[in-house]
């Protein structure tokens, strides 16, 4: 069984789906990430209760946000 940090570093350079509080997601590569879940994801796009609301370039992502990372 590998450690959710394993996964994550596995996930580097690859396509992820980010979930946060209040139904809101971005999707993007991961660029990097730390132990508290911080991620941040270049070529992201914001999504809103599953529609594209906007397209960002890189995005950090504050980890006590996060409800889970999708590799």
């Amino acid at each position: 069984m590998m450690k959710p940090l394993a996964v994550l570093g596995q996930a580097v350079n690859k396509n992820v789906i980010v979930e946060l509080k209040g139904r809101r997601e971005y999707r993007g590569v991961l660029d990097g990430y730390d132990p508290h879940m911080n991620v941040v994801l270049r070529n992201a796009e914001e999504y809103h209760e599953g529609k594209l609301t906007r397209r960002l370039g890189v995005v950090l992502v504050r980890g006590d946000n996060v409800i889970y990372i999708s590799p």
